[in-house]
């Protein structure tokens, strides 16, 4: 997967806010703390520091959702996070995705915390954070 590839799948799959561009993806991919699974077309973008995993973001191009490939790469992110070590998973996702936040209950997560106005919106309007954990014990 190339930080163009990344990128692309990102923007397709992001339309309420500002995908991140290839550089972005590029300088992510090029810290050693950072890992990806998936394939182009459906990835998980993650960090593990210490004994804590944070989902930075996960796509999958719109013409293959509802395959359950975000649930995969869930799967998938859990486990090589734990491979390395991790004993929580920790992720934010906007109070109005409510496709990514239904993937997260059915994946095990809980609500640990809030961000207020966290996410810019068009119309300088600003969405809460809901911020998510599940152990990976």
């Amino acid at each position: 997967m190339t930080p163009e590839e990344l990128a692309k799948t990102q923007a397709a799959a992001f339309t309420q806010s500002r995908p991140w561009t290839a550089n972005e993806f590029a300088d992510l991919l090029a810290n050693r703390f950072t890992h990806v699974v998936g394939n182009a077309q459906s990835f998980a973008l993650f960090q593990v520091i210490a004994d804590e995993a944070e989902l930075l973001t996960i796509a999958t191009h719109p013409t293959l959702q509802r395959q359950g490939m975000a649930r995969a790469r869930m799967r998938e992110w859990h486990a090589q996070a734990a491979e390395l070590g991790a004993t929580r998973a920790i992720l934010d996702v906007a109070a109005d995705n409510l496709p990514a936040i239904a993937l997260y209950d059915l994946c095990g997560y809980r609500r640990c915390g809030l961000r207020k106005g966290y996410y810019p919106r068009e119309n300088n309007q600003k969405i809460d954070a809901i911020v998510m954990d599940f152990s990976l014990r």
